[in-house]
């Protein structure tokens, strides 16, 4: 299997192109466009794709933004997204991935520029990296400890290897008064003496250079001010995100000056598709960091600030009619990362009327359906469904389908192999 299209998102969609304003003209264009195709199947609408590649640009007031793989994993949207301008560089999730886009092959172009965003304890992957000039420029390692060096130094010492660019991690978490810690458990490194500490220990080590720090504000990019039927804990959440930022601006920008006395930094990265906004008026940020928000998925329908298009979406495929009132869909148990609950389950679109059954949700290899709608559907007709964030829907799909307008109607235009339909699984 080949990608059979290259993805172009320079231009704005036009209004009329909009159709995801109208749910059932959308979906019902995308059944349509994939009639002759059998689900499981997964869509990247590319008017859609488009506005939100460009909204994100918005929200960002001008700073650059570096792409998110994790939410992405598809490597001609990476290129596509990162050939408009405005877009710099790609944060992965592993090593080995980063060192795939890095070297490039026949048909992509090598990425210079990719941070691993998490420590790694991969040693063939360090063994490689080190051994490698042109990789190690154009790949800078996440890390927040001693041990993380030590074990680098281990795999390969100082005086064998490349020069390996490394970035530390700021803890963005708040340690609230009431609440205890707020936020998710990343980096040990919270205070800017803390952080200049290992700034210093980094610069003192032969092998390495220091030339970037990154902190995730989970607390805000990742978590929705406005769940729906919940307006006493979206007051509160709200009232908890703004004490979290205005505390994490001046503890950041402390931080970073404290750095910057210690080594020339080339980066200071932030922030992520829910908190472009915030993000990016704080002034010790040079860049962001998003990727969840091109695709798109019904996670950020809690957010106030923005609504992103949803340019992704999957459609899974009737096969059983247990009852009058129930439809079974084969698979989707396509669940997201984070604490279990129904925001982390694919939500079902279209038809409306739907629901899932609540003893079972969605299942690895089937779905019943109940609703008003179940009672006329039939095996082989089609059930679309969105997923929470992006990177899960990537997992379970070799390629994505590319929609397009046609001659004023949506039209499947090529294919985008995932990482998977590469032949690629880094974690």
């Amino acid at each position: 299997m080949t990608d059979l299209a290259t993805i172009d998102l320079h231009e704005r969609p036009a209004p009329a192109e909009r159709t995801w304003t109208s749910p059932e003209a959308f979906w019902t264009s995308l059944t349509a466009a994939t009639a002759q195709l059998d689900p499981p199947l997964g869509v990247l609408h590319l008017p859609a794709l488009r506005h939100n590649a460009h909204d994100m640009l918005r929200r960002a007031g001008g700073r650059p933004i570096r792409v998110a793989s994790k939410s992405v994993r598809v490597r001609s949207v990476l290129e596509a997204v990162l050939a408009l301008p405005g877009y710099a560089g790609v944060l992965a999730y592993t090593l080995p991935e980063a060192l795939w886009l890095a070297a490039g092959d026949e048909r992509h172009t090598p990425i210079d520029d990719v941070v691993v965003g998490y420590p790694t304890a991969d040693r063939a992957a360090i063994a490689r990296l080190a051994a490698s000039p042109e990789l190690a420029a154009r790949v800078t390692l996440m890390v927040d400890s001693l041990e993380h060096l030590d074990l680098i130094d281990a795999v390969v010492p100082p005086a064998e290897r490349e020069t390996i660019r490394l970035c530390l991690e700021l803890d963005a978490s708040w340690d609230a008064p009431v609440l205890g810690r707020v936020g998710v458990y990343r980096s040990p490194l919270h205070t800017p003496e803390a952080l200049r500490e290992l700034a210093e220990a980094v610069v003192r080590r032969p092998g390495f250079r220091l030339v970037g720090l990154m902190s995730y504000e989970a607390q805000i990019a990742g978590q929705g001010d406005a769940p729906p039927g919940r307006p006493a804990w979206a007051a509160t959440l709200r009232r908890v995100q703004r004490a979290s930022g205005a505390e994490l601006i001046a503890r950041r920008g402390e931080a970073v000056a404290a750095v910057r006395a210690v080594a020339d930094l080339e980066f200071v990265n932030g922030g992520g598709t829910g908190s472009l906004e915030f993000t990016s008026g704080d002034a010790a940020v040079t860049e962001l960091a998003a990727g969840s928000g091109l695709f798109g998925g019904h996670l950020f329908d809690t957010y106030r600030a923005f609504r992103p298009a949803p340019a992704a979406s999957f459609a899974l495929s009737v096969v059983r009619r247990p009852d009058e009132r129930t439809a079974t869909l084969l698979g989707g148990g396509w669940i997201a990362s984070g604490p279990p609950g129904p925001d982390r389950l694919p939500r079902v679109v279209w038809p409306t009327g739907l629901s899932m059954v609540a003893r079972e949700m969605a299942g690895e290899v089937q779905t019943p359906l109940t609703g008003a709608a179940a009672g006329v559907l039939h095996v082989g007709d089609r059930v679309w469904l969105r997923h929470t964030k992006s990177g899960e829907l990537s997992e379970h799909l070799t390629g994505f389908q590319l929609v397009d307008a046609v001659d004023g109607r949506a039209a499947v235009v090529g294919e985008s192999l995932t990482y998977r339909g590469e032949g690629q699984v880094f974690l």
